[in-house]
């Protein structure tokens, strides 16, 4: 049994994306395509959002691999910093970015979801991946903030970490789930 999380490539956007529907970039296609080369899953399971779905259903195809779209496995959704340019944050609401960061359950974005309804969702979609890796290698292709809460409950961490765990774009993340 094996889970490894893919973080989707690129989407030449500068901002928190959140559950926005960009599509990848021409380099976010490259980074991905060369992250699984030579690889090979059992099963995958993707996020819903075009950045993942459509390279998750790209490898499928040429692998013929069972996959499963579940849209639990979304984004975070940043409320009203959503879209918004990082810089522009920075400079108007900078205080509140760094509580942010330091403590996403306590100091959540404005009208952003839950920090409790983002785990959960996350936490029940990873039971039932976990489920199907029981006899199988599972890819699960989804986001840099789904990925640091994940390895934060995995890992016994406090979400204050997430700040600093490296989620490049189409990294791999080997998450051993038991909840």
């Amino acid at each position: 049994m094996s889970i490894d999380l893919l973080r989707h490539g690129d989407t030449a956007q500068r901002s928190y994306r959140g559950q926005l529907d960009d599509p990848l970039s021409s380099l976010g296609w490259t980074q991905l395509r060369d992250a699984v080369r030579g690889r090979r899953w059992d099963r995958i399971v993707s996020s819903s959002l075009a950045r993942c779905a459509r390279f998750a259903e790209e490898l499928a195809a040429a692998t013929d691999t069972p996959l499963r779209i579940d849209p639990r496995l979304m984004e975070y959704h940043f409320g009203e910093w959503q879209g918004v340019p990082i810089e522009t944050l920075a400079e108007r609401d900078a205080d509140a970015l760094g509580r942010f960061w330091s403590d996403p359950v306590a100091h959540p974005p404005p009208g952003a979801e839950t920090f409790e309804t983002f785990r959960e969702r996350l936490s029940r979609a990873l039971d039932d991946v976990a489920a199907e890796a029981a006899t199988s290698n599972v890819l699960v292709v989804t986001h840099g903030g789904a990925i640091r809460l994940l390895r934060c409950v995995a890992e016994a961490r406090p979400f204050g970490d997430m700040a600093g765990i490296d989620v490049p774009h189409a990294s791999l993340h080997p998450l051993a789930w038991s909840r």
